[in-house]
């Protein structure tokens, strides 16, 4: 690898200007190329950060090269198909969530990867908040001993909707565009997941899939967790996008509550901290905490390809953070508690 890596980003739509302002940042990266159907978003995002090279077509992007890795943020519907592109090419993958509309479209994403020998990470950008990196490094020190206990929760009344009208439209809401974030939490807080069960319910008239969720998991290491997701809680104070972690182990216990304070107990006494994310230049409040975020993976992968390791949210590692989306939904509809490592044979 070069010491600057070329990127070519494919799909200039709501989401990818916050990639592209990251990719500014970045240190070991730009990005030379970007690709979009929508000659109107080409136009846009080619002026707004001086790119000079617009391809309306994936195949004569891969065709003319002269990247060394693609960031696919389109919608899920053109997933596979630019993934395996990607990897005839022998091009480095980013690919955003949800990865695949199927768990088998994921398995098949992530072998043809593998076989051919291209490295593929999954935009699973939620893990890299300055919060949750908090929570990590305090179960990492030992300091709550080990938790038996958690809940994940992401409650809001925030209308996602005004941004992006799409997800009014599909038969799945928020546990695929929400909960596979806080599902992928808990799966880096506690480990990962031996069983499932969920329930789910569509509050909004308006739109079709489901806007509330409550997911139990049994973790493989015994403890025990609550995804609870929500669009359509009405609070006193929006607490969106943050996610909120109630955490108790066997010498203490930890609360990260609204306005990113972080409370942890041991038996040394309560410590209370800020883990606030930056507001970086081109961010906006209350989005900050995500588009801080989506530098810090951007910056991950770069310095691992650079270095040739795999990184944190690599499309084998999402594969389980996806069989927990298709479980709950399986959950859901079913009323039975689902096998996790049955769905990933």
């Amino acid at each position: 690898m070069t010491d600057q890596l070329r990127g070519a980003l494919i799909g200039c739509g709501f989401f990818a200007v916050n990639q592209m302002h990251a990719w500014r940042d970045v240190t070991g990266a730009d990005i030379v190329a970007i690709c979009d159907r929508d000659p109107a978003r080409l136009e846009i995002v080619g002026d707004q950060f001086g790119i000079e090279h617009r391809y309306s077509d994936a195949a004569a992007l891969f065709a003319d090269g002269g990247f060394d890795f693609v960031d696919i943020a389109t919608t899920v519907q053109s997933h596979r198909v630019l993934v395996e592109m990607a990897a005839a090419h022998g091009i480095p993958a980013i690919c955003q969530k949800p990865f695949a509309k199927t768990l088998a479209d994921a398995k098949a994403m992530v072998e043809i990867c593998k076989q051919a020998g291209t490295p593929l990470m999954v935009h699973e950008n939620f893990r890299w908040q300055t919060p949750i990196q908090a929570v990590r490094r305090v179960l990492d020190s030992g300091t709550i001993g080990e938790p038996f206990w958690g809940r994940f929760s992401f409650r809001s009344g925030y209308d996602v909707f005004s941004g992006q009208p799409y997800l009014a439209e599909g038969k799945r809401f928020i546990i695929e565009d929400l909960g596979i974030h806080t599902l992928d939490i808990a799966r880096y807080i506690l480990g990962d997941v031996g069983a499932l069960s969920a329930r789910t319910r569509r509050v909004n008239p308006a739109i079709r899939g489901e806007d509330v969720a409550t997911i139990l998991l049994d973790h493989e290491n015994g403890a025990t967790s609550i995804v609870d997701v929500s669009y359509a809680s009405k609070l006193s104070t929006e607490p969106f996008p943050e996610t909120l972690i109630e955490l108790d182990g066997t010498h203490g216990s930890l609360r990260l509550s609204q306005g990113y304070r972080m409370e942890v107990t041991s038996p040394g006494g309560t410590e209370i901290s800020d883990v606030s994310p930056s507001l970086l230049p081109w961010a906006s409040r209350p989005w900050h905490n995500i588009q801080e975020s989506v530098f810090a993976i951007q910056q991950h992968w770069t310095d691992r390809l650079k270095a040739g390791t795999e990184t944190s949210t690599s499309g084998a590692d999402n594969l389980k953070t996806f069989a927990l989306v298709e479980a709950a939904y399986a959950s859901a509809a079913s009323g039975q508690t689902l096998n996790i490592e049955a769905l990933l044979r």
